[in-house]
C-alpha cells in the first residue's frame, strides 16, 4: 500500500471496523443495496467505462459497476485490506474479468491522471482528513468531463437506526455521536457545504439531493439490535460502559426496533445525499493535465 494520510482511519479499517464489515459484508449489503441503482444511474455507468469505487470496501458497487461497463474497467479502492480480500473473493466466484481492487488512502493514492471516465462512491468519501485535497486526487484521476456520483450520510435526524441509537443517551455516553462534522458518517451531511468542497477541488456542475431506501438489518428485532451493537460505532460506545449496561441497551435498543418488524426482516429507513458533478478543465493542484 501507497502512503497514508488518514492514519486512524487506515488502523480503524485494518482492525475491527473492517474485519466486522468483511464478516459482515452480505448484511452490510443488504442495509444499503437501496442506493445502489440510484448511484449508478447518476454516474451514467456506460458499456465501456472505466469505473473508479473510491472506498470500495468489500466491492458490491465496484462488481455492479463492472457488469454495467462490461466493455471497460472498474478498480475498488480502499484502505481495508480485510475488505478487500473479501472483494476479490466475491469477484473470483463471480466470473469477473474486468475488475480489479487496490489497497490505499484515495486522499493521496497515486492514481494515474485523467485515466478514468467515472468516479463512485458508496459511503466511502466520508473519512478524508482533507475533504478538499482528497476529492481534489479523485478529479484529477478523472478525464476532462468525467463524471462523478457519491452517496454521502445526510439528514441524520431521519435514519431510523440512528433514531434508535439516540433513545440509549441515558446508558450509552453518545455525546455528539451522529453529528454532522470531522471525517465520519455525516462530515458531508451539509449539501451546501459539500457543493462547495467539490468546486474547489475541481468540479463543476455539482449538485445533491435526498435520496432514501429501506435497509434490511437483521431478521428480527433483537439481531438486529446485536448488530448495530457490534458494529463500530457500537462498540465503541459499550466499550466504555459496563457489560450489564451493555445487555441493558441491548434489551432496550430491541423494544424499540420491534415495529419495525415485518414479514421476517427488521427493517430501518436510512436517507443519504447523492451528490454529482462533473470534472472541470483544471482540477485543484494540477500543473500539467494529461
Amino acid at each position: 500500500m501507497q502512503s497514508i494520510i488518514n492514519t486512524e482511519q487506515a488502523q480503524a479499517w485494518n482492525g475491527y471496523e473492517g474485519e466486522h464489515w468483511a464478516r459482515n459484508q452480505d448484511r452490510w449489503d443488504a442495509v444499503n443495496a437501496g442506493f445502489n441503482i440510484p448511484l449508478l444511474d447518476a454516474a451514467s455507468v456506460d458499456v465501456v467505462d472505466r469505473v473508479l469505487d473510491v472506498g470500495c470496501g468489500a466491492g458490491r458497487t465496484t462488481r455492479l459497476a463492472a457488469r454495467r461497463a462490461h466493455g471497460g474497467h472498474a478498480l475498488g479502492l480502499d484502505l481495508s485490506a480485510p475488505m478487500l480480500a473479501g472483494a476479490r473473493r466475491a469477484a473470483r466466484q463471480e466470473g469477473l474479468d474486468n475488475v480489479s481492487f487496490t489497497q490505499g488512502d484515495a486522499q493521496v493514492h497515486p492514481l494515474a491522471p485523467a485515466a478514468y471516465d467515472v468516479a463512485i462512491s458508496r459511503y466511502g468519501v466520508l473519512f478524508f482528513a482533507d475533504p478538499v485535497a482528497g476529492f481534489g486526487n479523485i478529479a484529477r484521476a478523472l478525464r476532462p468531463g468525467g463524471r462523478a456520483a457519491f452517496i454521502c450520510g445526510a439528514y441524520p435526524e431521519d435514519n431510523e437506526w440512528l433514531q434508535a441509537f439516540a433513545a440509549l443517551d441515558d446508558l450509552l455516553p453518545l455525546g455528539g455521536f451522529g453529528a454532522p462534522g470531522g471525517p465520519g458518517m455525516f462530515s458531508l451531511a451539509d449539501a451546501d457545504r459539500t457543493c462547495d468542497v467539490l468546486s474547489a477541488a475541481g468540479f463543476e456542475r455539482v449538485g445533491a439531493r435526498r435520496v432514501e431506501t429501506y435497509g434490511t438489518w437483521g431478521r428480527d428485532a433483537a439481531e438486529a439490535a446485536a448488530f448495530l451493537l457490534d458494529s463500530g460505532p457500537g462498540r465503541h460506545l459499550t466499550s466504555q460502559v459496563t457489560p450489564e449496561t451493555r445487555d441493558h441497551a441491548h434489551s432496550r435498543l430491541t423494544d424499540i426496533l420491534r415495529p419495525h418488524e415485518a414479514d421476517g426482516a427488521l427493517r430501518l429507513r436510512s436517507v443519504a445525499l447523492l451528490v454529482t458533478a462533473v470534472r472541470g478543465a483544471a482540477p485543484a493542484g494540477t500543473t500539467d493535465l494529461a
